[in-house]
């Protein structure tokens, strides 16, 4: 495909954004890039936000996914502080909020996605608390860092990845902290009963009041600032600072007009291509089916996101290379540093190798005798293993998983391919 004369727009400067327009140009996309994004600085990374940036210890040049220069040496154009309004496939145009026009011969939407609002009793449609936060940007961010201080009351929504990064962190700055979980355990989506359990075990050690089961009922609002929150049950919490941490909605509303976009996400082939042979997409926006695990998925992590862009950018280069990643995922809360490859949904059993008690240890998840997921905490291996035996859609001895005097890689090693589920 000769692309000399064509215009590539790459809309969202995130992880998948940056790394797609990157990856064309590598790839040999020899026409003009433009990369868009919403927010008025480089592209960054975002999960530092909640550790090391709330802990201040990296600053905000830490953060670039790549300097200016790399921009530069790619002819890259960037073009910060443009939101898309609207796509206008017939013509191949993107509308701007400013009501400007861009026109696209090839178009990559990397929109990702937004915090979901918290709404209950005392909050206002349409407005926020000045202590009231999400966490997605490096405003976000900056916020929650701003407010937190030793002694200062936090009260986090939430007990996924982000609220437990962010109790950890807050924990570390010498804050008091009280989590609510409307589930009965913590991170009750994406692991199992005993990886939740030992992280319920390693906050509340930690000092953090972790309520699971747990619902807001309502907020008490005075001079712009949430004063307190009365839960379900009737306990009232007085709050410094409030973080939400209630997942995200993926960013496909202008998509969704153009036709591009279904329930839950923009959907994509194994090169990033979507219905429309002039647009992609990549990131937390899009949805791919998987052919290890049989079903159409929407992934919210950054491996993925960079996995779908280097397909996109090989494809636009005229060097296809599929994209069959294992998703994988990670989390550093504390001293920990869990690591994630698979997905553990439909396991009917969950194999420990190691002892929780050890702060070392692998959650695997089996169905019958097929391997879909790992949970390594502190045990970069044992991930590191599973997660090349996952991309086989593999079977395994569920019994011997637990002995610890067979090694992992001979089990692994032995492992016969078997249909996706």
């Amino acid at each position: 495909m000769e692309t000399s004369h064509k215009h590539l727009v790459i809309v969202g400067a995130g992880h998948a954004g940056s790394e797609l327009a990157v990856s064309a140009r590598q790839n040999g996309w020899a026409g003009r890039i433009t990369l868009l994004g919403e927010e008025s600085v480089l592209p960054y990374q975002r999960p530092p936000l909640s550790k090391a940036w709330l802990a201040g210890q990296v600053d905000a040049d830490g953060l670039l996914l790549r300097p200016r220069s790399a921009y530069d040496a790619a002819r890259v154009e960037l073009m910060t502080g443009a939101r898309m309004q609207a796509i206008d496939r017939a013509s191949r145009r993107l509308v701007l909020a400013d009501g400007s026009a861009l026109a696209y011969d090839k178009l990559a939407l990397c929109t990702g996605g937004r915090p979901r609002p918290l709404s209950c009793a005392g909050l206002a449609p349409g407005q926020r608390p000045r202590n009231l936060h999400y966490l997605r940007s490096m405003a976000d961010a900056e916020g929650i860092r701003a407010q937190l201080r030793p002694g200062a009351r936090v009260l986090i929504i939430g007990g996924g990845y982000v609220g437990l990064e962010v109790a950890a962190s807050a924990r570390g700055l010498g804050a008091e902290v009280t989590l609510l979980e409307l589930q009965p355990r913590v991170l009750a989506r994406v692991a199992g009963p005993d990886v939740s359990a030992f992280y319920e075990r390693v906050h509340r050690a930690a000092g953090v009041d972790l309520r699971t089961g747990t619902e807001l009922a309502s907020v008490e609002v005075e001079d712009d600032r949430v004063r307190a929150v009365v839960c379900r049950d009737g306990a009232r919490l007085p709050v410094d600072l409030v973080v939400a941490g209630l997942g995200m909605l993926a960013n496909v509303e202008a998509a969704r007009a153009a036709g591009l976009a279904q329930e839950g996400g923009i959907a994509v082939d194994e090169f990033s291509r979507t219905r429309d042979p002039d647009v992609l997409a990549a990131g937390d926006c899009t949805l791919q089916f998987s052919s290890l695990y049989g079903r159409e998925l929407r992934i919210e992590s950054v491996p993925n996101a960079l996995e779908q862009a280097r397909a996109a950018g090989s494809w636009l280069g005229g060097k296809p290379r599929p994209n069959r990643a294992v998703p994988w995922f990670w989390s550093d809360q504390y001293a920990l540093k869990l690591q994630m490859a698979g997905l553990s949904q439909g396991h009917d059993r969950c194999v420990l190798r190691g002892d929780p008690a050890t702060q070392s240890f692998s959650a695997f998840y089996v169905a019958g005798e097929r391997l879909l997921a790992v949970d390594a905490i502190n045990r970069p291996a044992d991930f590191m293993l599973a997660k090349r035996a996952l991309a086989q859609a593999c079977t395994v001895d569920a019994a011997r998983l637990a002995d610890e005097s067979v090694p992992l890689k001979d089990l692994l090693q032995t492992a016969s391919a078997v249909p996706a589920i």
